[in-house]
């Protein structure tokens, strides 16, 4: 037996559209194959801040992945954690500094923040998801669809201590009330989640105007469809969100495990 594992062959495609009622999109993604990382982030805030803390926050991960020197810890290294989730976790808490620096030189971005959802993929497919906020991280695997990360929502608490049904948080008033965002000025708990991929998996990071508009059964259709490439996912995904009302911006990364 070993602990080897093959390579896996990853196939990346992101997508995002303003909706069909926001005048402007305030989410950000990106998606660099060649580092393992895709990102998505959905911003908050007045005076087109959401669009300022989303960009400030993508643009921040993927610089410090993409150019991490040796020994470049600026939260520190806790070194019983595996490195590429300290990484993630180093890369989201310079991220909410950046933005609460921002703010600070323009007091008119007072209220913007952002939420945060990462996923760095080594090339066996072992995997590392963070997230802050809402935005989440879906694996569809053999057949099933699971939400990965947990929501930072103030509905997501009151469901944890059994006050409210799913059902119920999906429609209460105060279902967009989060209680974790990027651009706090203290450092923030940031959720890393371990996973591993393996052929015919995927993997999809998205902002709340696709949750919130396409019902899990419907997400697991459009992923479970072997025959569509993750452009094509993406596709369909936003068009689903789209059909179904387009109340908020949405964007979609799909990260598709070649089958062997």
């Amino acid at each position: 037996m070993t602990s080897e594992r093959e390579r896996v062959r990853l196939q990346f495609h992101g997508l995002t559209d303003i909706g069909k009622l926001r005048d402007h999109n305030e989410d950000s993604f990106v998606v660099k194959p060649e580092a393992g990382l895709v990102v998505v982030c959905d911003g908050m805030g007045g005076h087109a801040g959401g669009e300022v803390a989303a960009g400030i926050a993508v643009d921040t991960i993927t610089e410090f992945i993409c150019n991490q020197q040796e020994g470049d810890w600026p939260f520190g290294r806790d070194e019983e954690q595996a490195e590429d989730s300290e990484r993630l976790r180093n890369a989201a808490l310079l991220a909410n500094q950046r933005i609460s620096e921002r703010i600070e030189k323009e007091p008119a971005l007072a209220r913007m923040g952002t939420t945060m959802v990462s996923a760095l993929v080594i090339p066996d497919g072992t995997s590392w998801v963070a997230n802050i906020g809402d935005s989440r991280a879906y694996l569809w695997h053999e057949g099933i669809l699971r939400q990965v990360t947990s929501d930072h929502s103030w509905v997501n608490e009151q469901v944890q201590r059994g006050v409210l049904s799913d059902a119920e948080a999906a429609s209460h008033p105060l279902k967009n009330v989060i209680t974790r965002a990027l651009g706090a000025r203290d450092v923030l708990p940031v959720d890393l989640i371990q996973e591993s991929l393996r052929p015919g998996d995927c993997l999809l990071l998205c902002s709340d105007g696709l949750t919130g508009m396409v019902s899990n059964a419907e997400i697991a259709v459009i992923l479970g469809n072997a025959g569509l490439t993750s452009e094509k996912m993406c596709q369909r995904l936003v068009a689903a969100a789209n059909k179904a009302g387009g109340e908020d911006n949405i964007t979609v990364v799909v990260l598709r495990v070649e089958a062997t």
